[in-house]
């Protein structure tokens, strides 16, 4: 391997080490999946270069580059992708577009004696590759499952070789009330995300019906008009065991979460902050005589919740499915005019997918 070494813009890269020397904010709007960030310029530094590149030319921002990463600053840079290095001697260098900031940070090592490749084209071939191959992939047989909220369709999903979990995608569980304590993938990241999701499962897939966007995210288009005409089963459980579900999925695991990231105290304030702030925004909908009532039984169940009774919460989670969430999603599904495969009980909806994935050739892997 010779110094300036290029690879061609490859899904098959994704399988080394790959070392992200753009800025962290360039980082941060999207990534090539599994990559670290070492920057060869901060977001600061890679501003003034811009700036400078605009108004005075390629030369004088190099320049400039040079003087602001020198002495101690490129020394620490230099370091960091040493000791990236040590682990995983493989690695691959990109920036955006495979050009200037790759190219410095790959001679840099090899005067060093690190000799690396980098991305032809860089993040930016990539990400086509990744797009063209989300195209692709977004064809083929597809079955959605739906049903009320509580129906633990996520759960049904997660359960078949086939299930993608577009909510774990996102890391959002879709409605007001499902928003994960640590911040989602950004779209691009979620795209990405997805497409190496396609990839590796057979070519029929079952998803979550799902709207368009999953939180502050949107499906991609392509993938969405495949959801718009497949079937589905609906999943119909009484409302006594869709609250027990949804106490464990909004309640007890949610709190779990951010106890576990926060701690005990704070993560108790935004958990609370959590779900109040999701009811509170719910407030043009519900009408301010019902939602008042709400916000009190759930401020009641949260001092009840701290005695250990969960099941307090029934209090405002079962008027909120019956007089705003069912009516709501009744209406959806009422309003669609998808085929529907199914329609009965969890258990029935599981063995009316398997037997959907059978006729379509899908290996089952789990029990």
């Amino acid at each position: 391997m010779s110094e300036g070494e290029t690879l061609a813009a490859d899904l098959a890269l994704l399988q080394r080490p790959l070392i992200d020397v753009r800025a962290p904010i360039e980082y941060a709007a999207g990534a090539l999946p599994g990559a670290i960030n070492l920057p060869l310029m901060d977001d600061d530094e890679r501003r003034e270069v811009g700036i400078r590149y605009r108004h005075q030319g390629q030369a004088s921002a190099v320049e400039l580059g040079n003087r602001l990463v020198s002495g101690e600053c490129r020394e620490a840079r230099l370091e960091a992708w040493e000791r990236a290095i040590a682990v995983r001697p493989d690695s691959v260098l990109y920036c955006f577009r495979g050009g200037m900031r790759s190219q410095i940070s790959q001679r840099w090592l090899a005067e060093r004696g690190h000799v690396l490749p980098r991305i032809r084209g860089g993040w930016k071939a990539m990400r086509n590759r990744l797009l063209e191959t989300l195209e692709t992939r977004s064809d083929g047989p597809l079955l959605l499952v739906a049903g009320l909220t509580g129906c633990a369709k996520t759960a049904l999903v997660n359960s078949l070789s086939s299930g993608i979990d577009l909510e774990g995608h996102a890391r959002h569980k879709g409605s007001a009330f499902g928003q994960h304590p640590l911040a989602g993938p950004s779209q691009i990241d979620f795209e990405h995300g997805l497409t190496l999701d396609l990839l590796s499962r057979p070519r029929a897939r079952v998803v979550e019906d799902e709207s368009q966007r999953i939180g502050r995210l949107a499906i991609p288009a392509t993938f969405w008009q495949a959801m718009k005409h497949a079937p589905c089963v609906r999943v119909e459980m009484p409302l006594e065991w869709r609250l027990e579900q949804i106490r464990k999925d909004y309640i007890e695991d949610l709190a779990a979460l951010y106890h576990g990231h926060y701690g005990p105290q704070l993560g108790e304030v935004l958990f609370r902050k959590q779900l109040s702030g999701a009811l509170g925004r719910l407030g043009k909908r519900l009408g301010s005589e019902r939602q008042g009532r709400l916000q009190a039984a759930q401020q009641r169940a949260f001092e009840a919740q701290r005695l250990g009774d969960l099941q307090a919460h029934d209090s405002w989670l079962a008027p909120l499915l019956r007089e705003y969430y069912d009516p709501m999603y009744r209406h959806q599904i009422e309003s669609q005019s998808r085929p529907t495969l199914h329609v009965g009980s969890w258990a029935a909806c599981r063995e009316a997918v398997l037997a959907w994935e059978r006729d379509h050739g899908v290996e089952r892997t789990g029990a």
